[in-house]
């Protein structure tokens, strides 16, 4: 079986939210898996020197008009929170947490919490609405909550973030297949003709 397709993303980005609604029937078409990894893009930047990219001056305009217009190409609800650009660590603690005894679920929880944030325009920066969330799905609410504050699930996601960072992972969403990486929501239909072809 041929290697799982790498799909980096930070919760608080909107093209990644638009690659989590297309990237796993784009590998299915091609008997491909995905394996989703958040991570936090504060950190890259703090390597890069970059922000978020609302709030650069001229892109951020553009910005704002391109992501509903994509989103509108694909059919996909885009209604962001109006706390946007947000911090995403309770979404990315409680991704990794679920991810080490149900990895399903835990795909489950990242899609739910995108659409959340990005469908439905919630705040999921609070472990209040991470649980909710979680409990919707049939995940211990209990559990979940404490598993926020637990030091090895915050020592989790920040050995995860440091391996993103020193895989060069600048963006989000980002995606490697096979080795080759492909960087924003525009190379999806890239990644297709690439697995379809076997490359160029």
């Amino acid at each position: 079986m041929p290697d799982p397709i790498d799909f980096y993303f930070d919760f608080s980005s909107p093209y990644g939210y638009l690659a989590s609604r297309r990237i796993d029937a784009i590998a299915a078409k091609h008997g491909r898996a995905v394996t989703w990894r958040p991570h936090l893009i504060g950190a890259v930047f703090a390597t890069t020197g970059s922000q978020p990219l609302v709030n650069i001056p001229m892109k951020g305009d553009y910005a704002r008009i391109d992501m509903p217009r994509t989103a509108r190409r694909y059919d996909i609800p885009f209604n962001p929170p109006a706390n946007f650009p947000f911090l995403s660590v309770a979404a990315a603690r409680a991704f990794y947490w679920l991810s080490d005894s149900d990895p399903a679920k835990a795909h489950d929880l990242a899609a739910a919490l995108y659409n959340a944030a990005f469908g439905e325009g919630r705040d999921i920066t609070s472990a209040d609405t991470v649980v909710e969330i979680g409990a919707g799905l049939g995940v211990d609410g209990d559990a979940l909550r404490a598993a926020l504050r637990d030091p090895a699930v915050k020592a989790r996601l920040k050995a995860e973030v440091a391996a993103a960072v020193e895989r060069c992972i600048f963006g989000s969403p980002y995606i490697i297949v096979d080795g080759e990486p492909f960087w924003g929501h525009d190379k999806l239909d890239d990644i297709d003709r690439w697995l379809e072809t076997g490359g160029w």
